[in-house]
């Protein structure tokens, strides 16, 4: 069974939904590889109050042009599949945005949730595609069923059974908005993936050794190394990990990551001094 609950009567429904944190198999699962990912306790707040006095919608969201942008796509897709009432839609979010966490994935089902209400998951995921593409199907599996999952394209997602101790004295720490888009990433990593393919295995492999009970920061250390050598661990990144690992820690960039600007959310085992960090746990 999904998680998304769609609360209220028709006129007025609320919609709370969750992020996303991968654990292993970025962009290895593009490929075949199996990644695994958990729901991030960060959640994304839809709420739509019909007013059938008028057919528009009305976005109300203090959030980035950009966004607002991706929000109004959205709302227009959902209205070419379904006819939707006038009304007002609010967001209140605490996911970081375009950071690696699933938040455009997060606000998509938020919104389809509230305007389409019922059985609105293929819908969802037809937006998705349109608005999202290439995406691996990794990050709307688990936000959608706000479960831990394991994946492996082209096969029904799997609910699976970390230990609840997994993170313990974990944190994410935000090192800022990558400068490109996660699909202008994808089309990078495509096009050099023969070259790649020892990095996509180490990766790849990561998801098997997490479900066998290898010790997680063995994991990440070499999760993170074939992430650098994919070329999306930005230098100050790579900085920033180099310092937890003298720490004993471990860490890993948890998205698409960035040639330049930030990185992202990065997941680290210990957390730093002096550092802009979320807690989580797993759900």
């Amino acid at each position: 069974m999904h998680f998304l609950p769609v609360q209220g009567d028709l006129a007025d429904r609320t919609a709370h939904v969750c992020g996303k944190i991968i654990l292993s198999g970025e962009y290895a699962v593009l490929f075949g590889y199996t990644g695994i990912a958990i729901p991030s306790s960060q959640e994304l707040i839809a709420r739509f109050t019909e007013n059938t006095s008028t057919d528009e919608i009305t976005l109300e969201w203090d959030a980035h042009p950009l966004w607002i942008t991706y929000a109004q796509k959205i709302i227009k897709h959902c209205r070419e599949a379904r006819s939707v009432a006038g009304g007002t839609l609010a967001i209140e979010n605490h996911l970081p945005l375009g950071k690696g966490m699933g938040s455009s994935t997060a606000l998509n089902i938020a919104i389809t949730g509230v305007l389409l209400d019922h059985h609105y998951k293929e819908p969802a995921l037809h937006i998705e595609d349109r608005l999202n593409p290439g995406h691996s199907g990794l990050d709307f599996a688990v936000i959608w069923n706000k479960q831990p999952m394991k994946f492996t394209k082209g096969s029904e997602p799997e609910p699976i059974h970390l230990p609840e101790n997994l993170l313990k004295d974990a944190c994410l720490i935000d090192t800022g908005t990558p400068h490109e888009q996660t699909p202008e990433l994808i089309a990078w990593i495509t096009e050099r993936k023969e070259e790649l393919q020892d990095a996509l295995k180490t990766i790849g492999s990561c998801a098997d050794r997490l479900l066998s009970g290898e010790d997680l920061a063995t994991v990440i250390r070499d999760h993170h190394q074939a992430q650098c050598s994919l070329g999306i661990v930005t230098e100050e990144a790579k900085e920033l990990i180099k310092k937890i690992e003298q720490e004993g820690g471990a860490a890993k960039v948890i998205g698409a990551g960035a040639r330049t600007g930030g990185c992202g959310m990065i997941l680290s085992t210990l957390t730093p001094q002096n550092s802009n960090t979320l807690t989580l746990s797993i759900s």
